[in-house]
């Protein structure tokens, strides 16, 4: 009994050492078979791209060549796809601003506040002009006030701002575009020719425009700008014409107004294309 334990033991580890022979050889030999399999598909999928046109292959769905092929020609596909897909849509887009300027102006409008303005000369009765708002102001503000504007009817507007006795009211604080045109019609008649001393006193006159800005904080309006022309009757016209424009940018905030004065308010044609005035939010 005593000499068969040592013998036991022999025969365990040669039965170990045999199965873990046998396993490596296993393991060997499917590595191989496995390496080879790698290799033949490899060397084929190669061969299959290594022909003089791949457009030549008509194989089925079955031949490997077809399906390395087809594999191929939909990771181009994809590939050109994503690195392209942005320059693509950019192309386009400019291509379509180009031609239809009005979509791409409509959708990037379509992100941004509306809040613009828009009013025009509005032919008043010459009585209510004189009764009305073109007084001049003393020395708070130069000129006289206009201030029968017309905000709805015709090509004026008025979209997120108020008109007030001439005055626009502002409703939202940003930086506005503010400009204003007034259109001077001066006419001629012949007891002023014959008299000419008024009229040589009118010749050499500017004609003034100015825009004011009223805020709460100050209780005194604020002059933006002003501009002027020279005005200079020739001698035989019906009338004399002149125009004078100006716009620049200030910042508003909300409840300011703004509104204009001219230093002849009765000589302004309110016509809705020579004389308006106006704003708009930039920003």
């Amino acid at each position: 009994m005593t000499d068969s334990g040592p013998k036991l033991g022999v025969l365990l580890l040669v039965a170990v050492l045999l199965q873990t022979v046998v396993v490596t050889i296993t393991v060997l030999h499917f590595t191989t078979a496995l390496n080879s399999m790698k290799e033949t598909f490899a060397r084929s999928s190669v061969s299959c791209l290594t022909g003089s046109d791949l457009q030549s292959i008509t194989a089925g769905r079955g031949d490997p060549c077809w399906q390395v092929t087809e594999q191929l020609h939909l990771l181009i596909e994809k590939s050109l796809s994503q690195r392209y897909q942005k320059r693509i849509t950019s192309a386009v887009k400019d291509e379509v601003s180009r031609v239809l300027p009005s979509i791409v102006m409509d959708d990037r409008a379509s992100s941004r506040p509306k809040v613009a303005a828009h009013v025009t000369g509005s032919f008043v009765p010459k009585l209510e002009q004189e009764s009305g708002a073109p007084v001049s102001a003393g020395r708070r503000v130069q000129g006289q006030k206009i201030s029968w504007w017309e905000g709805e009817k015709g090509l004026a507007f008025l979209q997120d701002v108020r008109l007030v006795d001439g005055e626009l009211v502002v409703s939202q604080p940003g930086l506005y575009y503010v400009y204003a045109q007034t259109y001077f019609r001066h006419t001629h008649s012949l007891e002023e020719e014959e008299e000419g001393g008024e009229e040589a006193e009118d010749r050499g006159k500017p004609l003034l425009q100015y825009v004011y800005k009223k805020v709460s904080s100050y209780p005194v309006p604020i002059l933006l700008m002003k501009t002027s022309r020279t005005s200079c009757w020739s001698r035989g016209s019906d009338f004399s014409l002149h125009s004078a424009h100006q716009g620049g940018l200030f910042p508003l905030t909300t409840g300011d107004r703004l509104f204009v004065t001219v230093t002849n308010a009765s000589a302004v044609d309110m016509d809705e294309k020579s004389s308006f005035f106006g704003a708009f939010l930039i920003s």
